[in-house]
């Protein structure tokens, strides 16, 4: 899905309201994760924290009502995008790091997790990264249960 200019200033509108949720100061209190949940259907993209209090809501009008099958995969790379985009404002957030921004669907379960805020450095967590990382934890697992007979 290619996101117009329209999409990316929608989201990072919502990005920019997020932050004023939680401006920086010197002893950042504030324990949380930033939920994104989207809704296919409506287009609505809520931001929760951990406790599932509202920060903000916006309509990204290009995704009302789209039925494409694959749509969560097609947004998590414009989601990602806008989030790298603006790493500076959403590194001096007031929240206690490591934080991350993650992506839900609008039944709440976690699809991708798309921004690792941490002390030293931002990492964007990219799917390839994670790819296979279950296989390879079963693989690991299953040799070393063969190792202890």
């Amino acid at each position: 899905m290619k996101a117009n200019e329209q999409t990316i200033q929608q989201i990072e509108r919502a990005l920019r309201k997020i932050a004023q949720k939680f401006p920086q100061d010197e002893d950042s209190s504030f324990l949380t994760d930033i939920h994104l949940c989207v809704t296919q259907e409506s287009g609505e993209m809520v931001a929760f924290d951990d406790e599932d209090a509202e920060i903000t809501r916006v309509v990204i009008e290009p995704w009302i009502d789209n039925k494409d099958p694959h749509f969560y995969d097609a947004i998590i790379p414009v989601l990602r995008k806008c989030l790298e985009r603006n790493h500076e404002m959403i590194d001096r957030m007031g929240i206690l790091k490591p934080f991350s921004y993650v992506l839900e669907n609008d039944e709440r379960e976690i699809l991708a997790e798309l921004y690792l805020a941490d002390d030293d450095d931002t990492v964007i967590i990219s799917g390839e990264l994670m790819e296979g990382l279950d296989q390879d934890l079963d693989n690991f697992l299953e040799k070393l249960m063969e190792d202890e007979d």
